[in-house]
């Protein structure tokens, strides 16, 4: 592996499918089913960056754009980036453009909230990825990063125990690492990590057929006793660094194509 892409994610638990590009992957996979987030998951992201009308927020690698579009909604200058074409289509509202997350086509201290969503374990070089989400933050915003715990009960725990392997969701990359693990990754990017919370979902309405296939699911009720270092997924909330400042947008890796369309903590 390059150097360049290994720096920062020494120790995590990573699965690589090395066939085809990992944006012509995303771009088959919103052309399909797509990767949804739920109304009410969205309501607590927001809740938990504490949004208030005429912010400034970047959700990055958006998806579809749920976040995006409620912020809008709430009064927020709200903005999205996705390099796959095929997710930004079925954005509804806000501000969104096809850009790389390890390439922001956005300038220093550009934003007061900045949002990356179960999105910077899939990057080629997360780190990279993290020191982008440092340097458009404004010195007084936060910044919500949602990633995978390795050691969670739900998932990987009880999915070890059935399986004997860790959970392999079929994207390009994937990786799991520890509440220290990715502490660190965010410390050394730059952001100060203030909180963190461990989270398993929610039963939303939307999900309650699947839960049938995935019967682990109803052991989300149970999460608010379990610590954050035992939760599937860990939300860290954090600010800028000290002193962080930014060298600048990096070089872009291709044309932005401007596409404007209209708890359970520890």
């Amino acid at each position: 592996m390059d150097p360049a892409s290994s720096a920062g994610v020494e120790g995590l638990i990573e699965i690589r499918h090395a066939a085809g590009s990992p944006q012509a992957s995303y771009e088959a996979l919103y052309r399909s089913t797509g990767l949804g987030r739920g109304p009410a998951f969205v309501e607590r992201l927001l809740s938990w960056l504490d949004v208030q009308p005429g912010q400034a927020l970047l959700d990055v690698a958006c998806g579809e754009g749920a976040l995006v579009s409620r912020a809008w909604q709430r009064g927020l200058e709200a903005h999205g980036v996705d390099f796959a074409r095929a997710a930004l289509r079925r954005v509804q509202a806000g501000h969104v453009v096809v850009a790389n997350g390890e390439a922001l086509p956005y300038a220093d201290n550009s934003f007061d909230r900045v949002a990356s969503i179960g999105s910077l374990e899939h990057y080629e070089r997360p780190l990279v990825g993290a020191r982008e989400l440092a340097r458009v933050l404004r010195p007084q915003g936060l910044a919500l990063v949602l990633l995978p715990n390795a050691f969670g009960l739900r998932w990987n725990v009880c999915y070890v125990w059935r399986h004997g392997d860790v959970c392999d969701d079929g994207q390009p990359i994937q990786r799991y690492g520890t509440v220290g693990q990715w502490s660190r990754l965010l410390s050394s990017a730059g952001l100060v990590v203030q909180r963190i919370i461990g989270w398993e979902g929610e039963l939303e309405r939307y999900q309650l057929r699947a839960s049938l296939a995935h019967p682990t699911r109803w052991l989300v009720p149970l999460a608010r006793w379990l610590p954050a270092s035992a939760c599937s997924l860990l939300v860290f909330i954090c600010r800028k660094a000290a002193g962080q400042s930014g060298q600048g947008a990096p070089e872009s890796q291709g044309p932005a194509l401007s596409v404007d369309t209209g708890e359970i903590g520890q």
